[in-house]
């Protein structure tokens, strides 16, 4: 019998109520659920239309489904019986047919596997119509297919109410879970186990916040952005008053979320207890969640300078330093780009002649503490790896935020007109992150996805006549700056005088509850504050100890995005690809946005990008002086000169543009390692590339490209067939050898991709050849470099970069069974090393060749000794099982599961690689 799920943190131990003995009972459940049910009567209604320049060609999907709220009694069903609330799980079968239904797609199918995402809600297809608060200036309107709310107001006061309360309808428990995140207070909030410890440690170290920090935030956001500061404003809090006006009606109503119940927040008999009102720091508080997980690039100087320092004693500093920037690879002339129309937009590239570095001593670096004061549950090892691992998260230049995108300049359509395929990929969790809506009313008409807590506008979505989404860019708007201590270890000198520190500090305990059964235990996170960010680690440089902080041009300005995203919303701003770009311009995140309407495309590259001073070098760590500091640079508001709009990569029109978290434009360097010759964005461009060289593209055409992309394994698409070539330069006489070499070439020959040998089988088509790959690739890179570079050398590299992000290994904050892949990895340097060794060109090749020291038949060794140890290693080995999947479970193992946030549970799917959220759009006209 198979194992039940234990996906996250929240609701992994959710159980039965302590009066009920050990499991749910029919009979038992069947009594609590009928005191517990109380459905509100709800009227159908026709819905208003609206001006919709689509022609029924746009659609989106967003699994599992809309519905993320769930009563007491609607969690205890799902827990005995696996029974679903309406419109919670419909749109993941939809998402997950697409994997092996593509093949055979066309225009006219599309729907069947994403929603009609038309403005407006047919008469016929009307499921409910209410008024919120009994308000006569709004409605929202559900349809029957999946649930979504359509928000209309004839005030703009009504309509953000309005989009308020249908948050709170559909999202209540994960936007409070998200503020608690926020603001560094999940375990108290939620329950200590060591996942939740890990993910509150994890923002907390990133953004300190107190109370008073969060104000302020708001109130520069307000004051710098004059009339639209004002709006935004009171359309916060009109936001709020609808979320709040929920939470009572809920409240006296008892139909609240059930995790309450089984958190310990409410009773569920006497319905004691409160579910506190939000405010609105509490949205600056989700915000800066979102932001750090998706929008912060850079980061990661520490890591850089240690391995740095690694190469020059393995190498000596001339070729040490040669050797690292070549597996830096900041600008690689085979990197695959979103702008490749060969303009150069220059950022963040090495100076000529490097100033203020402040490297650390050999082995000087520590991490700096984060909890203090641990009890119980507090301080055990499972709670000590979680503190390990969100650490090693949080510090990193790797962030793990996602998406893709795919857009096709209407000159290569069939229509003439653009079209788009494109999304976030924000993980998958349940209830979703991000929840679908559409809002029209006064200066705002839009369709889309927001991160829950923050709807009051859509944040990736559609206009009357446009489309926009985004991906995570990653360019550096992070630096480390190396303080010098004085008088002790909490004071520094800031421009010549010794200043002390700020202690920002917040703590938690927690007890067991229904949800969570950790025992009790508590702890204190605790940071230091600098005028140059928090402290994150301890070193000595000559002989001097320093603190090393981290300072991102967006904190302290969390909510300023919020203007930018009012103006994508706005029609009467938004009409064209140029307004499109200015309204991103507002967005301080490091995203690369899409825009597609029925004549243009465009993209623009968000971010405040900080104007270093000259000879800084953004890699490495330099001194707190004022001489190094960010131009025009404001310790007291974290504001500085920040680089002009037109230094951005940007473009109009291009014949197509592909994202995948590659690189942007030439000479723009993004913060994190990897963007090299081979990177999962080459999956879309080859495809793309081809579409557009055959001309007729389609809608149905551009969703299987990204299909078809979302399936294959990078490694073997682009890396595998050499590996091959230096194998098979010579008789493979080795039975073991030669039967694992002619597996992984039938995989290849069927296009190597990872999928199943029919619907549902849940058994992948040449499974032996992706076991094999899958033990191979880690085997064969160690073997491939660790000779050459050194251990420890090699140690520190794999810090910079991982070798592999295989489908079954967790990714970062969003965990293991997310879908997202080889976004990170060494395939890039396997690559460019065995082409080498094969007398093949390489443009930027790696600064010393390393397969067998670069013999081709020494080489070969390598490669056919690895691949039979890798042909020799179990599936139970390879795929070592989890709380979900029993050991060797290859198909289970890469499975995408919707990690549970709260009391429902969902059913796992076949590994996609694709957006979470997605859009297909080709607009037929413009206003």
């Amino acid at each position: 019998m198979p194992r039940r799920t234990r996906h996250h943190a929240l609701f992994d131990k959710l159980r039965t109520p302590r009066r009920l003995p050990g499991f749910l009972k029919a009979a038992s459940v069947c009594a609590l659920i009928a005191g517990l049910l109380s459905p509100l009567a709800q009227t159908p209604a026709a819905a208003a239309a609206s001006n919709d320049y689509c022609g029924g060609q746009c659609s989106d999907i967003l699994p599992p489904g809309e519905n993320g709220n769930a009563t007491l009694a609607q969690i205890l069903l799902n827990q005995a019986f696996g029974t679903q609330p309406s419109h919670a799980e419909d749109q993941l079968g939809p998402y997950a047919n697409l994997a092996t239904g593509y093949s055979t797609l066309t225009d006219a199918k599309i729907n069947t596997f994403f929603n009609d995402a038309s403005f407006g809600v047919a008469s016929s297809q009307v499921a409910s119509t209410e008024s919120p608060a009994g308000r006569s200036d709004v409605t929202i309107v559900r349809d029957k297919a999946t649930g979504v709310p359509h928000i209309t107001g004839t005030t703009r006061y009504g309509t953000e109410f309005g989009a308020g309360y249908a948050a709170a309808e559909d999202r209540l428990w994960l936007m409070d879970v998200f503020r608690h995140v926020g603001r560094g207070q999940l375990t108290s909030f939620a329950g200590g186990v060591a996942s939740n410890q890990g993910l509150e440690q994890e923002f907390y170290r990133n953004a300190p916040y107190t109370e008073a920090d969060l104000q302020a935030q708001i109130d520069n956001a307000i004051a710098n952005n004059g009339a639209r500061g004002q709006q935004a404003l009171a359309d916060a809090n009109a936001y709020l008053d609808g979320i709040n006006s929920y939470i009572d009606a809920s409240d006296s109503g008892r139909y609240f979320p059930g995790e309450y119940v089984l958190t310990g927040h409410k009773d569920s008999i006497t319905n004691a207890g409160t579910i506190d009102h939000f405010k609105i720091t509490d949205l600056v508080a989700l915000a800066s969640v979102i932001g750090t997980l998706f929008g912060s690039g850079g980061g990661g100087e520490v890591n850089n300078a240690i391995s740095l320092l690694a190469a020059q004693e393995q190498y000596g500093v001339t070729e040490g330093t040669k050797v690292w920037e070549s597996f830096r690879e900041r600008n690689d002339p085979e990197a695959v780009l979103t702008v490749h129309d060969g303009k150069s937009f220059p950022y963040g590239t090495k100076p000529a002649s490097p100033q203020g570095e402040a490297l650390p001593d050999a082995g000087s670096v520590t991490t700096e503490p984060l909890v203090y004061n641990a009890t119980g549950t507090g301080a055990d090892q499972s709670a000590s790896a979680a503190s390990a691992a969100a650490t090693a998260t949080a510090l990193s230049s790797a962030k793990r935020g996602m998406s893709n995108a795919l857009v096709v300049s209407g000159k290569y359509t069939a229509s003439g007109h653009p079209i788009a395929v494109f999304g976030p990929q924000t993980g998958y969790f349940a209830p979703q992150l991000l929840m679908l809506q559409e809002i029209q009313g006064p200066g705002i008409s839009a369709r889309g996805a927001s991160f829950a807590g923050l709807s009051m506008y859509v944040e990736l979505g559609r206009g009357q006549d446009y489309s926009w989404s985004a991906t995570t860019s990653g360019q550096d708007i992070i630096d480390s700056f190396a303080v010098e201590l004085c008088q002790d270890d909490y004071h520094y000198l800031y421009h010549g005088t010794c200043t002390a520190m700020d202690k920002v500090e917040q703590t938690n305990s927690w007890k067991p509850t229904t949800a969570d059964g950790t025992a009790a235990g508590s702890y204190t996170m605790r940071v230091w504050k600098t005028k140059y960010g928090p402290v994150e680690y301890r070193a000595t440089v000559g002989g001097k100890k320093v603190a090393y902080t981290t300072l991102r041009s967006s904190y302290m300005h969390e909510a300023d995005s919020i203007i930018g995203f009012q103006m994508l919303n706005d029609p009467s701003y938004v009409n064209s690809p140029q307004t499109f770009q200015s309204a991103v311009q507002h967005i301080n995140y490091t995203f690369n946005w899409f825009y597609a309407d029925s004549s243009h495309t465009a993209y623009y590259n968000s971010g405040n990008n900080p104007v270093r001073a000259s000879g800084v070098d953004p890699e490495f760590p330099v001194w707190g002086q004022a001489a190094y500091e960010w131009q025009n640079w404001d310790p007291t508001t974290n504001t500085a000169d920040y680089t002009p709009a037109s230094q951005h990569p940007q473009s109009i029109d291009q014949d197509y543009y592909v994202s995948w978290n590659n690189k942007q434009a030439l000479d723009y360097t993004t913060a994190s390692w990897g963007d090299g010759s081979v990177h999962r964005g080459n999956l879309l461009d080859d495809r793309v590339k081809k579409l557009v060289a055959a001309g007729g593209v389609t809608r149905s055409s551009l969703v299987k490209a990204m299909a078809d992309a979302s399936l294959t394994d990078l490694r073997a698409e682009d890396v595998v067939p050499d590996l091959l070539k230096v194998i098979n330069s010579s008789t493979v006489t080795d039975s073991t050898a030669a039967a694992a070499v002619s597996k992984i070439q039938t995989w290849l020959t069927a296009g190597g991709k990872r999928t199943e040998t029919s619907a549902g089988s849940k058994t992948y088509a040449n499974s032996d050849a992706i076991r094999i790959l899958d033990a191979w690739w880690p085997l064969l890179v160690k073997a491939e470099f660790q000779p050459g570079l050194g251990s420890d050398l090699y140690t520190a590299f794999t810090a910079n970069l991982p070798v592999d992000e295989a489908p079954w290994a967790a990714h970062g904050p969003t965990g293991s069974h997310a879908g997202s892949s080889f976004q990170y990895g060494w395939w890039s340097y396997v690559d460019k090393d065995i082409r080498s060794v094969l007398g093949q060109s390489v443009s930027g090749p790696l600064a010393e060749q390393y397969c067998g020291g670069g013999s081709l038949s020494s080489c070969r060794d390598i490669l056919i000794s690895t691949l039979k140890t890798a042909a020799g290693t179990s599936a139970s080995t390879v795929y070592p099982g989890d709380s979900l999947c029993s050991a060797g479970d290859q198909w289970c193992a890469d499975s995408i599961v919707q990690r549970t946030l709260g009391g429902i549970k969902h059913y796992n799917i076949s590994w996609q690689n694709r957006p979470t959220f997605q859009q297909v759009v080709e607009y037929t006209s413009h206003r």
